[in-house]
């Protein structure tokens, strides 16, 4: 690699890694999560939240007064408001003032997570460590799709929740002398893999990491820039439900290249 060929490479390494902190930096975002709140049949009060919440018939039922200052859909909740979230997506927000408080339905179970401005994670962020970009860590491989879309169900960072992830594939790879497979989630066209490696628990989150891969070429060809392997919500909050790596994506190899665990408190490498 040229001189100038590296230069052009760290830099829109530095632009995707510049682009990927401002996300994290969202007021509303993963950082700015200060609880996660199970819900039951039983009518009851959440800790610092308005309102009186409960699940029935698979459905959320929250009880305000207009004093509790809670909105849905821009209507502020006077008497009952019912919402149903959809199982494993994104949630439906409540709104209360300048927090936003997320219901959520993972694994059948219900849950409220509050979105605060104001939340000690967000206010204390500095970054996330990474490994020095690396042309090395740039990996071609091979995509071979299955006949049909298969469903492949994977534990959570959450005691007891699943998730359920559409698998259309498997890829193939080597590093070094060693040769990898795992399994694809998403479109043949929008492809991404969560994977755990060698480093995995030392350098890296433990639980998974994700990596983008992006459309396979007609003959299957895909590039895997392991640079931007980056982390999950929960490797920053314990108030996220993400899954755990598939056991089929459990790598031998040791992937020295992408996002750190930033609860190691580790700085760029």
């Amino acid at each position: 690699m040229t001189t100038t060929t590296a230069t052009h490479f760290e830099t829109e390494w530095a632009h995707w890694h510049s682009d990927r902190e401002d996300r994290l930096r969202d007021p509303l975002g993963f950082l700015s999560l200060t609880s996660l709140l199970w819900l039951t049949d039983r009518p009851e009060r959440l800790p610092d939240v308005p309102g009186t919440w409960w699940v029935t018939d698979n459905k959320v039922f929250i009880t305000a007064q207009p004093a509790d200052r809670l909105t849905f859909d821009g209507d502020g909740i006077a008497g009952v408001q019912i919402v149903v979230p959809v199982e494993g997506g994104p949630g439906l927000h409540v709104r209360h003032e300048r927090r936003v408080l997320e219901v959520i339905r993972r694994s059948g179970q219900y849950a409220v997570r509050v979105h605060d401005p104001a939340a000690p994670t967000l206010h204390s962020f500095t970054g996330v460590p990474s490994y020095a970009p690396d042309p090395r860590w740039v990996v071609t491989g091979r995509f071979h799709g299955f006949d049909e879309p298969r469903t492949v169900t994977t534990g959570a960072v959450v005691e007891g929740l699943e998730h359920h992830h559409n698998a259309v594939g498997t890829i193939e790879f080597t590093v070094g002398t060693v040769t990898e497979q795992v399994i694809a989630f998403g479109t043949p066209n929008d492809l991404r893999v969560l994977f755990t490696d060698a480093t995995s628990g030392v350098t890296t989150y433990p639980a998974a990491r994700s990596l983008a891969v992006g459309a396979a070429g007609p003959d299957g060809a895909v590039v895997l820039d392991f640079n931007r392997a980056a982390n999950l919500p929960c490797a920053f909050t314990d108030f996220a439900t993400c899954p755990v790596a598939p056991e089929q994506n459990r790598l031998r190899i040791a992937i020295e290249a992408g996002e750190q665990d930033p609860k190691l408190g580790g700085g760029h490498e």
